[in-house]
């Protein structure tokens, strides 16, 4: 059965690491749900948040290929209970002066912000989890959305887990 998993990968901040990773999961015909990549709290390293949706047995193989890699420095499955995930969300509404005030109702009952405002649009900002941020699409689409961008999934383990900076290089 095909499920969805979150993985964080710690890796090398290089030049190529990226496209290594992405053509592992190419190479195998998997698609990459959601990627996102920034650096850590060491500047030597990044954190790749990767979304897949693959059966047990797929995921097995494609952690054993992504430890293969020499710039890979750890793997971790993240449970969705045990984690923090989140999304950024930039979407341009259409307003009218009647529709306007509704649509800032509904920016604060998301706990959105409104980052620009144009005589016939304003721009929403809103973080959350993905049902979030889909729910606040749901209801802003009878306005009309003129332009999105959604940033991919960036998550983390709650609380500190001693022994995932163990890969990382001394001070």
């Amino acid at each position: 059965m095909t499920t969805t998993h979150t993985l964080s990968v710690l890796v090398e901040n290089s030049p190529g690491v990226l496209a290594r990773v992405a053509s592992l999961f190419s190479r195998r015909a998997y698609n990459i749900d959601s990627l996102a990549v920034g650096p850590t709290e060491n500047p030597d390293i990044s954190r790749m948040t990767i979304v897949i949706k693959v059966d047990g047995h797929a995921l097995e193989q494609v952690i054993q290929q992504l430890d293969k890699l020499i710039n890979v420095l750890s793997i971790t499955e993240l449970d969705p209970v045990a984690s923090v995930q989140r999304e950024l969300l930039l979407v341009k509404v259409t307003t009218s002066p009647q529709t306007r005030s509704q649509v800032l109702e509904t920016v604060q009952l998301f706990r959105a912000k409104v980052v620009d405002v144009a005589q016939d649009a304003v721009t929403i900002e809103a973080t959350g989890n993905s049902e979030k941020i889909q729910a606040l699409l749901r209801v802003l689409e009878p306005y009309g959305i003129k332009e999105l961008v959604q940033s991919g999934l960036v998550a983390m383990e709650r609380g500190l887990k001693p022994g995932i900076t163990s890969h990382e290089t001394s001070h």
